[in-house]
């Protein structure tokens, strides 16, 4: 594939490209997030009663990502 210099562009195509690097960016930003209705106090409490705890005796995530490492 050739590489083309910005330099060797004319204004027209420049400005092509802008816009479609533009428009590809607004197309990948994520949507407009609802506002939870729970307040902040409600939230923690949900986390609190959902939160998992590994059983006694299993491996840490660090030795998990050690074993990956060097496997």
């Amino acid at each position: 594939m050739a590489v083309e210099r910005v330099g060797n562009m004319t204004l027209e195509e420049l400005n092509q490209l802008i816009e479609r690097v533009v428009d590809r960016r607004l197309l990948l930003q994520p949507m407009p997030r609802r506002k939870d209705p729970r307040s902040v106090q409600e939230i923690l409490d949900s986390i609190d009663r959902n939160m998992w705890t590994p059983p006694p005796g299993a491996k840490s995530s660090l030795e998990l990502l050690r074993e990956d490492r060097d496997a």
